[in-house]
């Protein structure tokens, strides 16, 4: 996407506009077109709004200054400075400038006590950013500066040997716990949902409180901050960072998408602790309870303490312990809370051996092809994942519209295969890939079958909303095809991090020459992706969310996710343009109608789920067809469609 900016001038001013101008002023519309549809309360704080503002305008403005200065350019991507920049505000953190109109975003939204521009702009605006840092900007300054750049003041630790420094600390506490607040509280701040439903266990609502172990549970707090600035060794920091984002992000998910709350036990303070425990009980929410958070820090910072005087490691695990325990004892948590929080700590506690893990389950995944032939017929076992993955999630779109709209969702459904093959064969298909299969093309044959259906007399929000939200579940399953098939496979990658194709069959190994290279394993990053995407969407169909909603907010998310998705992605038939993917383009139209739809679309309110057979009979049909489609070939045949490898 790199230009040659002093031979365009007007395109830079272009460029410059689009960001500086209309994108600021489309968040505005968007935020107040949405208004009515994000049924969350706003926060009205104009003082707090106007700071945030003021920091982020200060932080933009000097990165601005130190890219021209030191860099030799202005932060364009299109016309990116010939020089990577490590002076000014950029010695102090990698992204000021993102930093920096993050904050003016969520401060404006304070200001003016728009809850649409706290909870719907702003992460989109954050999660934006995200993708663009990870699709393009990381992966263009490795190519033209390496992979060893110099790190900023607050960088988390790597994994390496030595003694942490005070930055290395410092950034922790700023980067790692100071988010896991920030979400936290805002968790607290939006209250218990209306549908919700008691974590406690018929016998714990009996059990006594003990007011003195409040003493325990409060030290929390300070056991989990005092964790980083006693690490002695830099790989147990690093872990420790790690897995408490990985942490942050996946318990929070919990939070706002699983209905489960803990109200606390009643009792009456007879001493300070007491009183200590009510006070705490009145800022905190029984929604940000499962799991526990308190138990998942206490062990993460048991572990990181015991590794770090491993004389009192016993002293720092029956800590960790203690303050488990105590979160029954003051009755701030329920036996479910607790144990879901202990059962998520080995999955935090080392990153790398949980990505290990993950990697090599991939990578097994990844050299399982199988084959099977009836005459000029080949049965690939493949396909099987995209057959259950389409009979999951039809049965679940026919569930979601109800029995008057369940044999529309088959037929929507099978405009998008017919689509997703079309599409594929234009951008694709070859002599040697006779039979590709395309996302986006998908889309379009889902949308143009929406529309049938709508003129028809079957609501189209309603459908498509019922698409959006099982939509990542048939891809998140139908992924694990790809890592079988390898198609969507990754570019190479690290050893550490990439998985090896060496069935002679896959796409890797036989269009790409990548048999044996470590690759990307991008077919995961859609999986988790996807599933964290779909966990939110169902979240806000069940809470009755409007249909546009629902449907605008899988496209943008879609469209995020598929755009940092992409530039870790190696298949050589894919076409670039400008300097993109083609689909990392989709994907921006993607992000784009997905606004558009959040504004446009029906403020109807899904239906509540209703179980039929129909749905299932027309998910089992759908899956057939999904699997013949994906599954079976003619190997020995020429002709177009005839076969898939």
């Amino acid at each position: 996407m790199a230009l040659n900016g002093a031979d365009r001038p007007l395109a830079k001013l272009a460029y410059g506009a689009l960001f500086c101008l209309v994108l600021p002023v489309l968040l505005v519309l968007w935020a107040r077109g949405t208004a009515d549809v994000v049924p969350l309360p706003g926060v009205h704080a104009p003082v707090a709004g106007g700071a945030f503002v003021l920091a982020g305008l200060a932080l933009m403005a000097a990165g601005t200054r130190a890219l021209h200065v030191h860099g030799g350019g202005l932060p364009m991507n299109a016309f990116p400075p010939p020089r990577f920049v490590s002076r000014g505000v950029y010695a102090l953190h990698p992204h000021p400038i993102y930093l920096g109109f993050g904050l003016a975003v969520v401060g404006v939204s304070l200001g003016v006590g728009s809850a649409s521009g706290l909870w719907l702009v702003s992460p989109a605006v954050v999660l934006g950013m995200t993708a663009l840092v990870h699709g393009y900007e990381r992966p263009d300054l490795e190519k033209r500066f390496g992979e060893e750049r110099p790190p900023a003041f607050l960088s988390l630790p790597r994994a390496r040997d030595g003694a942490p420094s005070a930055s290395e600390r410092l950034a922790v506490l700023l980067l790692v716990l100071v988010p896991w607040v920030v979400a936290y509280e805002a968790v607290v701040f939006l209250g218990v949902p209306p549908d919700a439903r008691s974590s406690l266990l018929p016998f714990e609502t009996d059990w006594r409180v003990v007011e003195w172990t409040e003493a325990v549970y409060a030290s929390t707090y300070l056991f989990v901050a005092l964790a980083p600035l006693v690490a002695r060794r830099r790989t147990d920091l690093s872990a420790f960072a790690r897995g408490g984002l990985l942490a942050t992000v996946l318990v929070t998910l919990a939070f706002v998408t699983v209905p489960l709350v803990s109200p606390p036990r009643p009792f009456e303070p007879a001493t300070a602790l007491g009183r200590l425990l009510a006070m705490e009980r009145a800022m905190d929410s029984p929604a940000a309870a499962f799991p526990s958070f308190h138990v998942v820090w206490a062990l993460l910072a048991a572990r990181l303490w015991a590794r770090s005087f491993p004389r009192y490691s016993a002293v720092a695990w029956a800590w960790g312990a203690a303050i488990s325990l105590s979160c029954l004892t003051t009755g701030m948590h329920s036996l479910v809370d607790v144990a879901a929080g202990a059962a998520l700590v080995p999955l935090f506690a080392n990153p790398a051996r949980t990505w290990e893990a993950v990697r090599s389950a991939c990578e097994r995944l990844a050299n399982s092809w199988r084959e099977w032939r009836l005459g000029p017929v080949r049965v690939l076992n493949h396909g099987a994942f995209i057959g259950a993955g389409s009979f999951l999630g039809v049965s679940l779109a026919g569930t979601l519209v109800g029995r008057e709209g369940t044999f529309a969702i088959l037929g929507i459904a099978m405009a998008g295969l017919v689509g997703a093959g079309l599409w594929a064969q234009l951008v694709e298909g070859s002599s040697r890939l006779a039979r590709p299969f395309g996302y986006y093309g998908g889309l379009l044959g889902a949308v143009a079958g929406t529309v049938v259906a709508g003129l028809a007399g079957t609501d189209p929000w309603l459908l498509g909303a019922a698409f959006a939200a099982q939509g990542p579940f048939i891809q998140a399953v139908g992924r694990l095809r790809c890592l079988a098939n390898g198609c969507c496979h990754g570019r190479s990658a690290p050893a550490a991090v990439g998985i090896r194709y060496t069935a002679p069959r896959t796409r890797p190994c036989r269009l790409a020459g990548l048999s044996g290279v470590p690759l990307y394993p991008t077919q995961l990053f859609s999986i988790l992706w996807n599933l964290a995407t779909g966990a939110l969407l169902l979240r806000l169909w069940w809470a009755g969310a409007a249909t546009g909603l629902v449907l605008g907010l899988y496209l943008l998310l879609n469209g995020l996710g598929r755009f940092a998705e992409e530039a870790y992605r190696g298949e050589p038939q894919t076409p670039v343009l400008a300097g993109l993917a083609l689909y990392q383009w989709t994907a921006l139209a993607s992000v784009a109608c997905g606004a558009l739809v959040t504004v446009l679309g029906s403020r109807t309110a899904c239906p509540a789920p209703e179980l039929s057979t129909a749905a299932f009979v027309v998910g089992g049909v759908f899956g057939l067809a999904a699997f013949l489609a994906m599954g079976v070939d003619f190997p020995d045949s020429d002709r177009r469609f005839a076969r898939l490898a």
